[in-house]
């Protein structure tokens, strides 16, 4: 070091002694001890087994290093990672592997337009506006003033939702060896053998598109089939009333009027509190079904989501009770028994009634009757039950007359 300036080999000793330089690079970084994930990412087995890399990758949406988690969800999973920072998850409230919402399991871009809502700013492209952008959402997520989370209850949300987890997505890839036929592995390839479970449209897809809820082909496909949802109306064209459940407690004719009355005429509403349910009827079949078509998804009572269907023909449904009653069946005379039958059955009707007197007790009645005073004639009583101690043949008793 003879020979050179003070200054020159007295910065990069302060530099390094500091690590000032190293501090400031790692202020954005994110350190987490457990991943933010979905119940079908973890997949279904109880015991399971996690790598932990500190800051191992950048996240896909805002390049930052974080906390790289990786496991095997079952034993016919493939691998999975967390792809995401917690911080991008945390926003968005969805999974780091899978970007699928928390409460719900529906894309980004389905949640959005259910919601009307429109995407969140993109995330700056430069190094110095992303990092200032990152530390705003971080300082809103600790305060609790973030604009993402748990989105509100929706009609359409609440039917496309996936209450259960789905731990077919968990599935290893399929071989590419063996869609050319020259897989040599057999059963001990890590990679799937066949072709199940594989849509082609959904094979490409990526990770921004996923998270800002644009272009998504998971989406698209979801949205589809919520388009395809809508309540078909009866044949009967008299049927002009609408069944409403889950009608919260509380709930009045004017409650349910202000949410029908824009559709037409409304004729009558009835209320069954007990069973949380409701009735409207229109004055017309067109102004019914415009309400069954527009409200089906959306309809709310006082702020709460209710179930909308068609009601019923009372009449036809009156009729259909009857009908579906089981006949009465009235006793007729039993036709008379042949001879031959009624002496096989006298003998056991003897024993039955004590006709055989082996300890020279007399016969019992039948009947036991009882004369009230004033009146000549004995009114029979109900029957004497017989017990089978009571016959004398049970234990083997013999007739040695």
């Amino acid at each position: 070091m003879a020979g050179l300036p003070a200054s020159f080999s007295a910065r990069p000793a302060a530099a390094s002694a500091s690590g000032h330089g190293s501090r400031y690079a790692k202020q954005g970084w994110e350190q987490a001890d457990f991943p933010i994930l979905c119940e079908t990412c973890l997949g279904d087995n109880p015991y399971l087994r996690m790598t932990k890399e500190p800051y191992g990758k950048e996240c896909k949406v805002c390049a930052r290093p974080f906390t790289i988690f990786r496991w095997r969800p079952g034993a016919q999973a493939r691998y999975k990672k967390t792809e995401i920072c917690q911080t991008c998850a945390k926003t968005k409230n969805v999974c780091q592997t899978c970007l699928l919402d928390l409460q719900y399991g529906l894309p980004v871009q389905v949640i959005d337009q259910a919601l009307s809502q429109v995407s969140a700013t993109p995330i700056p492209a430069s190094d110095v506006n992303r990092e200032w952008f990152t530390q705003i959402n971080q300082q809103a997520l600790a305060d609790g003033t973030a604009g993402g989370g748990k989105a509100v209850s929706n009609p359409i949300l609440n039917k496309l939702a996936r209450n259960t987890p789905y731990y077919k997505r968990n599935l290893a890839h399929v071989c590419s060896f063996w869609q050319r036929g020259t897989c040599t592995r057999g059963s001990s390839c890590p990679y799937r053998h066949s072709d199940d479970h594989t849509d082609p449209d959904l094979a490409h897809q990526n990770i921004k598109d996923r998270y800002y809820g644009k272009d998504d082909p998971v989406a698209a496909k979801m949205m589809k089939r919520a388009a395809a949802i809508e309540l078909t109306p009866p044949e009967d064209k008299e049927i002009k009333t609408l069944y409403v459940g889950n009608v919260p407690a509380g709930s009045t004719e004017e409650d349910l009027r202000d949410s029908f009355y824009a559709y037409g005429e409304i004729s009558s509403i009835k209320l069954a509190p007990q069973k949380m349910c409701a009735f409207v009827t229109y004055s017309t079949r067109a102004a019914a079904e415009l309400a069954a078509s527009k409200l089906y998804t959306t309809v709310t009572v006082r702020g709460m989501p209710v179930r909308l269907a068609w009601g019923k023909n009372q009449i036809l449904d009156l009729n259909e009770t009857i009908v579906s009653k089981k006949p009465v069946l009235v006793a007729k005379d039993k036709p008379a028994k042949p001879a031959e039958t009624q002496q096989e059955e006298e003998p056991a009707a003897a024993a039955t009634t004590g006709g055989s007197d082996f300890f020279s007790i007399p016969p019992l009645p039948s009947t036991v009757g009882f004369a009230p005073a004033g009146f000549g004639v004995p009114v029979p009583g109900p029957p004497r039950p017989f017990y089978p101690s009571m016959n004398p043949q049970r234990m083997g008793a013999t007739d040695n007359k």
